[in-house]
């Protein structure tokens, strides 16, 4: 049985593959990575920095037609080597005060390209949207790990606790599965409206949002759930059931071959068909592909960007009071909620996915 824990040879050839030919493509000669999003990627799930919230890593990797060389700091070195680092890659040890790249690499010297430059963007971007079958397996065993741990949290809830209770518990049982808690929200009562709710000291009350972003091996699973502690009134329930009629008109368009821009459409429209004012997609992101990055972009309405198949999407389509979001596969056989546990009370939507409803404690 593979162990899901260490880089894949094969999916590593499939993706160095990918980066040779968009070399290729923009007649260069070497490519440099040093993004957490991309080094994560084409190491194969490697842990490329030490901050949580850090967008470059604490390595680089140099791609070329010879290999690949990843340059590491010496106060880094023998950790890399131990526990993230694939067995096919040269290693070129730095001085930690040193830079850890020389001018022509950094910046994009004749014949070099960096992931900064929109060449290199777009086509990393294309190189890591279908999911590799390994990626697939680390996937879907996180975001039931991530699907649990909110399930866990949110039986432990009462109207007392504080949203930042709430949120040690959930990131705490992220943290004891090995994901890292990138991101962790927590909306009681009183804050329901605001749509990125950094948890604070006021109590839960009677009805609770929780988010969370979990990053493991580079991939993030990214899933919003709604608990009630007290019945929920009728307005609640009809509001609830509004936006999720809004996310599925967003996931019946996540078909491969269309572009962000016309699932985005499509998604946005539904707001007023299901009775929220027309313009309420203006008030906050739509959502959009997923994987290495919590969004890989954040869907627009003039993105042409093509969704594949094998890629993950996640929509968040939100109200205030009410959202939903869930990490979906464009699977073979049609979308595929990643982020469930069997446990969490659900419904089945239009599509024949299952949805999941408020928990009601109260």
């Amino acid at each position: 049985m593979q162990d899901l824990d260490r880089p894949s040879a094969t999916d590593r050839a499939v993706k160095r593959a990918r980066v040779l030919d968009l070399l290729r493509r923009a007649s260069r000669d070497r490519l440099v990575l040093t993004s957490v999003g991309s080094l994560a990627w084409y190491l194969d799930g490697a842990r490329p920095a030490v901050r949580l919230s850090a967008e470059r890593g604490v390595v680089a990797v140099v791609v070329d037609a010879d290999g690949d060389t990843v340059v590491v700091p010496n106060n880094e070195a023998e950790r890399f080597a131990a526990e993230e680092l694939p067995a096919d890659v040269a290693v070129q040890v730095t001085d930690w005060w040193a830079p850890l790249l020389g001018p022509e690499l950094a910046a994009g010297g004749p014949g070099v390209l960096v992931e900064d430059d929109a060449v290199a963007a777009e086509g990393l971007r294309a190189a890591r949207a279908s999911l590799l079958p390994t990626e697939t397996q680390r996937y879907r065993r996180l975001c039931r790990d991530a699907a649990e741990t909110l399930t866990a949290t949110a039986l432990q809830l009462h109207p007392g606790m504080t949203e930042r209770e709430a949120a040690a518990r959930l990131g705490g049982g992220l943290i004891a599965r090995g994901a890292d808690p990138v991101v962790v929200l927590v909306a009681g009562e009183e804050r329901l409206p605001f749509r990125h709710a950094l948890p604070t000291a006021g109590a839960l009350g009677r009805r609770v949002m929780l988010v969370v972003c979990a990053r493991r091996h580079g991939l993030i699973a990214n899933a919003t759930r709604w608990v009630a502690l007290a019945p929920p009134t009728a307005a609640e329930a009809d509001a609830d059931a509004r936006i999720r009629a809004v996310e599925t008109a967003f996931l019946a368009a996540s078909t491969p071959g269309r572009t962000l821009g016309e699932v985005f459409a499509a998604g946005a429209s539904a707001y007023a068909d299901a009775g929220f004012p027309a313009d309420e997609w203006t008030r906050h992101h739509q959502g959009g592909p997923t994987g290495y990055w919590g969004r890989d972009p954040v869907a627009g309405p003039d993105s042409s960007v093509p969704l594949v198949a094998g890629q993950a999407v996640a929509w968040n389509p939100s109200a205030p009071g009410v959202k939903t979001e869930d990490t979906v596969l464009l699977g073979e056989a049609g979308p595929e909620v990643l982020t469930t546990d069997g446990v969490w009370p659900a419904s089945r939507d239009e599509l024949g996915l299952l949805r999941p409803d408020v928990l009601v404690r109260g």
